[in-house]
């Protein structure tokens, strides 16, 4: 019996006499073919294969061992139909063949019971031909596509389902699933890939997972393509959360900048969570400081937060207000309620169409009944404000409220769902940490910063030695404030030295250490001992902190707070330039013509090691030399190595600059990037060379009868000088320190006087005893000299020299005049 209904897979039947016509034609064949009896009758039956037919068709055709080969057959439409034929001789009363009866019958069919159970699968099942045409499909895949089976069958698919427009839905493309078909036409080998498409009439994307195979005859040919495919929305909506709670992992945070940890909560999940992202903090935050109490706030009190953030997925976030620009939230709004009861809220606008209710995405996830208390709100005025969800969450760190954070969706049609809140209370977590991490690293930075510029030199001393200027960068926003530190200090004789240092680590105790450390060299340089010794007891003093920082029964490696310093003295008269390194770099010295003064000292070992010497190297300089003195902050690069950069900075030193300040400017310009990684310190100075009219030097004999006639060389120079009014005390001063050295040193004794910013008198001897005050009594006949010249003068001191000392004493000049 013919099998003609539809759900039954129709069977074709035709009579085909001797000469190979059709004489008879089913109406299942019909409903197979599309071909009707008048289409047949009298044609030959050739003329429905595609291939030409074997030799002697259709005689015996699909009698035999393998009935189940396919061949195929035309369709009135123009399609292929990949059947089983089977031929029976049809013959007369008396045994005479009379033609043959044909049976068709699609390809592959099965019992009654299997079709009708892939007809009612809950996957999205279809056969398509070569040429990508529908052969047939199921209902749950005639639902994915909003077709039915005989709206499509024998159309491409193209012709049913054009391309969506991906200027609107980029995301939601299905494309890559049409080129996947044609692939595997193409290839025979099957293939699986995951589309993200959205289904006729549903506002939500929804992911599907397709496995796509070639459908073979026995001689292997490919004559049709099948695929299988599941919605895996939920599955694959939540792998996409988590890929983008990673991508905040290690994108949100990067820096420790309140500003910049904002804009990177902003950034991260626009386009592919949401369109807009605003981010608002309490002024307290922007500047490192502690965000305002629970009880700061009065109910009814409109609260004013700083837009710190605004990104756009339309690339209008240039236009976001700044850090600076107030954004106020009245008592009523979502935002203040969210801020006052620690709690997120989400926003929908009404549903087109759905009286005012929101049909909610696909999966168990998105089910309302998964809300927490109070969400989602219907709120009519999103859509005034071009949104279609909002969602917004406080945002707080550690028990403290920082400010707050709003997601919104303008364009895309879906709804949040209660993932979504989890998402972005998620994602607000992270980057609240980082922004509370980021404010309290600023309010340290700040701390250490204030600190050191207040240790560092205020204000260079005035001195004629050398002309000075000086700078010092902190590393950029993100780093620790370092331990690097200079100094200009005057010395005795018109010298000044020139120091700067490097404190191991960064942070508040590097700030302090090198606030000790700086007034340590201070202090040693009173002493005027030469910059090998001062470095030795500086070494001794690092050691020392080392050990009183150390807790009791704890072990701290060598130079785990150790420190670098170069010390060196400059002596205006002689030219002299003395140095000493503590394993800091040394100066660079520029000639006057622009050639580079090699420097041959060997630098000793950082302050903190201990038990190592230093080495002291003197060289005569030209008047008018350029010294460069800095720390490795300066030098260092990623890029090349210390010595290119080296080279750099003498290049970056011109010898001829008018202005040391502009030059300090532009070497720093030169050096350092924008993104500093460490602290830079850069002090420059140029040397002169005290005129010798300027200094007097005599000879005294070690016979107290000469104490008179030093006084008048003094006197006699103090008035060709010009200066009568210091004659005075002059006389006194060089009286006392020459007797003194006639009764109490050894020879040569020499006087010297040094017409500076002030009046320096002199006297060197061979011996190395330092003499001291004393309170002498009402009838000592001695002991009042040094309290005679303390009192006369604003400054006396000794210092000790490889031949002996030197005791001197400072007066000022009424007038100091440069020359």
């Amino acid at each position: 019996m013919e099998m003609t209904g539809k759900q039954d897979a129709p069977t074709a039947v035709a009579v085909v006499d001797p000469e190979g016509l059709v004489s008879g034609w089913s109406e299942g064949g019909r409903l197979l073919l599309g071909w009707t009896a008048k289409d047949t009758i009298g044609r030959p039956v050739t003329d429905l294969l595609v291939d030409p037919p074997p030799p002697g068709f259709p005689k015996g055709y699909g009698v035999g061992p393998d009935p189940t080969g396919s061949i195929p057959l035309r369709h009135r439409d123009g399609s292929t139909v990949d059947a089983v034929v089977t031929a029976h001789p049809l013959l007369g009363p008396d045994g005479r063949a009379l033609g043959h009866v044909v049976t068709i019958q699609r390809w592959g069919r099965r019992p009654v019971v299997a079709d009708r159970a892939f007809e009612q699968s809950p996957f999205a099942l279809g056969v398509y031909d070569p040429d990508l045409r529908f052969l047939w499909i199921n209902a749950s895949s005639a639902r994915v596509i909003a077709h039915s089976e005989e709206q499509v069958l024998g159309k491409k698919y193209r012709e049913v389902l054009p391309e969506f427009d991906r200027t609107l839905f980029p995301e939601r493309d299905d494309k890559p699933y049409t080129d996947a078909l044609a692939q595997v036409a193409r290839t025979g080998e099957p293939t699986r890939l995951i589309t993200v498409f959205r289904p006729r009439g549903s506002d939500y994307a929804n992911a599907w997972a397709t496995s796509i195979w070639p459908v073979r005859d026995a001689e292997g040919r490919v004559r049709a393509i099948a695929n299988w495919g599941f919605d895996m929305s939920a599955e694959y909506w939540a792998r996409q959360r988590l890929l983008l709670l990673n991508e905040a992992s290690g994108g949100i945070g990067r820096t420790l900048d309140v500003i910049g940890t904002a804009q990177e909560l902003a950034m991260t999940p626009v386009p592919g969570f949401v369109d807009l992202v605003t981010v608002d903090l309490f002024d307290e935050v922007l500047r490192g400081e502690e965000p305002p109490s629970a009880s700061a706030f009065t109910p009814g009190e409109t609260i004013v937060l700083s837009r710190a953030a605004q990104h756009s997925a339309k690339g209008d976030t240039n236009s976001a207000p700044g850090p600076t620009t107030p954004v106020s939230h009245t008592p009523g709004s979502v935002a203040a309620r969210c801020m006052a009861t620690g709690r997120s809220t989400v926003q929908l606008a009404a549903g087109p169409g759905q009286g005012g209710e929101w049909a909610f995405g696909p999966g168990l996830a998105a089910d309302p009944a998964h809300w927490p208390p109070g969400n989602p709100l219907i709120d009519e005025s999103l859509a005034a404000e071009g949104m279609t969800g909002r969602i917004t969450v406080p945002l707080r760190a550690r028990g403290a409220l920082l400010g707050v954070v709003a997601f919104s969706r303008l364009d895309r049609p879906e709804a949040f769902t209660a993932d979504d809140l989890i998402l972005a209370e998620e994602l607000t977590a992270k980057a609240a940490v980082a922004i509370d991490n980021a404010r309290r690293y600023s309010r340290e930075r700040t701390t250490a910063l204030t600190l050191q510029r207040t240790l560092l030199p205020q204000g260079l001393p005035n001195q004629e030695a050398v002309e000075v200027a000086s700078r010092y960068l902190p590393g950029g926003t993100g780093t620790e404030v370092g331990g690097d530190w200079f100094d200009v200090i005057p010395l005795s004789g018109a010298r000044v030295a020139l120091v700067v240092g490097d404190v191991v680590g960064h942070g508040l105790h590097a700030s302090a250490s090198m606030g000790r450390l700086r007034t340590a060299v201070r202090t040693l340089a009173d002493v005027d001992l030469p910059p090998d010794e001062l470095l030795t007891h500086l070494d001794d003093l690092v050691l020392h902190l080392a050990s009183d920082l150390q807790p009791a029964g704890h072990f701290q490696p060598a130079g785990e707070s150790g420190a670098t310093c170069l010390y060196t003295v400059y002596d205006p008269v002689s030219r002299r330039f003395t140095l000493a390194s503590a394993g800091h770099p040394l100066p660079l010295i520029i000639s006057p013509d622009g050639t580079r003064t090699p420097v041959t000292a060997q630098p000793g070992p950082p302050l903190g090691i201990g038990g190592l010497p230093f080495e002291a190297t003197e060289l005569e300089l030209p008047e008018g030399s350029l010294l460069a003195l800095y720390t490795d902050g300066l030098v260092e690069s990623r890029e090349r190595d210390v010595d290119q950069r080296i080279t750099e900075l003498q290049r970056a030193l011109n010898p001829s600059a008018t202005s040391l300040e502009a030059l300090c400017d532009t070497v720093m310009d030169a050096m350092l990037p924008d993104r500093r990684t460490d602290d830079a310190a850069l002090l420059l100075a140029r040397t002169h060379a005290l005129a010798r009219h300027h200094v007097a030097d005599w000879d005294v004999e070690p016979d107290h009868a000469q104490v008179p006639v030093a006084r008048k060389f003094a006197v006699d120079q103090v008035d060709a000088w010009g200066l009568e009014e210091a004659a005075f005390v002059t006389e006194l001063v060089v009286s006392e320190l020459v007797t003194n050295a006639i009764r109490y040193g050894e020879p040569p004794i020499r006087l010297r006087l040094i017409r500076d910013t002030s009046l320096i008198c002199e006297v060197s001897d061979a011996s190395n005893t330092a003499p001291h005050m004393r309170r002498a009594r009402a009838f000592d006949e001695g002991g009042r000299g040094l309290l005679l010249v303390a009192q006369l003068t604003e400054g006396w001191g000794t210092r000790h020299t490889t031949n002996g000392k030197t005791i001197w004493c400072a007066q000022p000049l009424p007038q100091p005049e440069r020359h």
